[in-house]
């Protein structure tokens, strides 16, 4: 592992007195990031010099969104929501189905988030995609880099595939700065704790796939043999971040709280967790290791759960470290959680616990929350499943704002990017939002020119049509044939769980859209969210509410 050096390097950090400028410029090249107040940083390696980190920076210290009440490190905590391909159309559907769900009309309902005081946009693009991906996109939120699809912590001059490119081009993320500087840390998502968004926060890979050694394959590719897995990574934090500063000792991630356990167990019949599960091994490692007993290991303070009543029974007032792997997959579809063998918490429940641990720290802690299903409902195209774990992410926030203190913690709520979702047609005010759209003046649907009904909610593509009645797992239609284009809705109820819209471009998944999406902000810092941004500007932000890189910079 390459030790970095400790030299102290200049970086462009925010500044009362930065250079201004508009919030939509590009890559900053033709910017000169050292103007303005700079502070010395030692922890930021390679992201220093990096035009995209500069562009942020500056644009971050703009005069235009600075508000002279905040102040630089007054946020103990940060705590960065990701809804995970929540874009504009989904966070809409979604507060109007919230709302009908209560008995209003819904259309004047609001979200939790939606109640924050401060709110912009973020440019979602790669550094190589016009629609990204959530490897990239979640690298640029946690570094505040922009960097290439499919890779994670790493800047654009990675090879994707390339392990030995690794070296030299790793970025160091918001919550590595925070552990250096003493604060608790934490990882929470629906989605295989491994997956690219949660896994930006904590590896550095040169292909987000890589959640395992066996998605490596070695065999093929013997230059990989010195490369380490996402999971392996995870569970190694504490010692691959003390190997790159010398001197640095650090205590590692307080909470890891997901899906993905079969990236952590070896390919063994004899480690499955869910007895009753499919026929083989739960575990996918062909390298042997147990990574699960090696974090018992390391962590004999901490406590290791599989299931809602185990987190249920814990005192998280005595618990020092968390780690918890409720399926070996992704985590269920909100909807769909009764139906897990073991038992799944809520996001909410999740985020609650996180919180409980990491608040023991004095210092402060620095928590970030995926919700990862909802990326994965729209992939299915199935608006329900998508929208209803959109409302639960959304609680999920509430309880987040109802434990902490808004005069010390700052609350961000973005996604990393949106999908082809769309919301069409005249319906009426207080239409069902999933049902099929009926005019103002009518209780009719209105028909299409191919004298068919339609509904509100769409894909641009996907794999189409589904009724598949009460089924609450988005899931099972990947089990189907593609049935795209459009289909007679008459006497279908658009509203059940089961139904899946109808999608104009027949693909093997819905895919993800190019669009911006909303970032949301409450707390210290909250208004430097504003105008429309690069993406990379949410660790800048990150940074000033929380003085991360002066802290860590003076921890070392």
């Amino acid at each position: 592992m390459k030790k970095f050096s400790l030299s102290l390097l200049s970086v462009a950090v925010l500044g009362l007195s930065a250079c201004g400028g508009d919030n939509d410029n590009d890559n900053g090249k033709d910017k000169n990031p050292n103007q303005g107040n700079v502070i010395e940083g030692a922890v930021l390696d390679n992201t220093i010099n990096n035009a995209w980190y500069e562009a942020a920076s500056v644009n971050a210290a703009s005069p235009v969104t600075y508000d002279s009440a905040e102040i630089r490190g007054k946020a103990k905590n940060i705590i960065l929501f990701v809804g995970d391909g929540m874009g504009v159309s989904t966070v809409t559907a979604a507060r109007i189905l919230d709302g009908q769900n209560k008995g209003m009309m819904g259309e004047e309902n609001i979200l939790s988030f939606g109640k924050f005081p401060f709110s912009g946009l973020a440019k979602t693009y790669n550094v190589d995609a016009q629609t990204p991906d959530s490897a990239g996109t979640m690298t640029a939120m946690m570094s505040g880099v922009k960097t290439d699809v499919g890779v994670i912590g790493v800047d654009e001059d990675i090879i994707r595939g390339d392990c030995a490119s690794v070296a030299g081009n790793e970025l160091v993320s918001a919550l590595e700065l925070a552990e250096i500087a003493g604060l608790s840390t934490g990882v929470v998502s629906t989605a295989r704790i491994t997956h690219a968004t949660p896994a930006a926060a904590y590896a550095k890979s040169a292909d987000r796939n890589w959640e395992d050694i066996s998605d490596m394959k070695i065999d093929e590719n013997p230059e990989r043999e010195n490369c380490e897995d996402i999971a392996s990574q995870l569970v190694n934090f504490e010692n691959n971040l003390e190997a790159r500063y010398s001197g640095l000792d650090v205590d590692g991630l307080e909470v890891a709280m997901g899906g993905g356990r079969r990236h952590f167990l070896p390919k063994d019949e004899a480690f499955n967790v869910e007895k009753d599960a499919a026929a083989g091994a739960e575990g996918d490692r062909t390298d042997g290791r147990d990574l699960i007993s090696e974090w018992q290991a390391a962590y004999s303070d901490g406590a290791y759960v599989n299931s809602h009543d185990e987190l249920n029974a814990l005192n998280l007032e005595s618990t020092n470290h968390l780690f918890a792997l409720f399926n070996e997959s992704h985590m269920a579809y909100e909807a769909d959680r009764e139906n897990d063998v073991l038992g799944e918490p809520s996001l909410s429940e999740m985020t609650e616990a996180a919180i409980g641990v990491l608040d023991n720290n004095d210092k402060g802690f620095f928590l970030t929350v995926e919700a990862g299903r909802i990326d994965h409902g729209h992939h299915a195209g199935s608006a329900y499943n998508a929208l209803t774990d959109t409302i639960a992410f959304a609680d999920a926030v509430q309880k987040a704002v109802d434990m902490t203190n808004p005069e010390e913690t700052l609350i961000i709520v973005t996604a990393d990017h949106s999908h082809v979702f769309t919301i069409a047609g005249y319906p009426k005010r207080g239409n069902p939002i999933l049902g099929k759209v009926v005019p103002v003046g009518s209780d009719d649907p209105s028909l299409a020119g191919d004298d068919m009904p339609y509904t509100t909610l769409g894909y641009t593509n996907g794999r189409g049509f589904r009724d598949l009645g009460e089924e609450t797992d988005a899931d099972v239609g990947y089990g189907l044939d593609i049935d795209a284009g459009r289909k007679d809705l008459s006497l279908i109820d658009t509203k059940t769980s089961g139904f899946h819209q109808e999608a104009l471009v027949p693909t093997s998944s819905e895919t993800h859209a190019g669009e911006d999406v909303g970032i949301y902000a409450s707390g210290p810092g909250a208004s430097l969210v504003t105008g429309t941004n690069e993406q990379s500007i949410i660790f800048h932000v990150m940074d000033f509410a929380g003085d991360l890189v002066a802290k860590a910079d003076a921890a070392l």
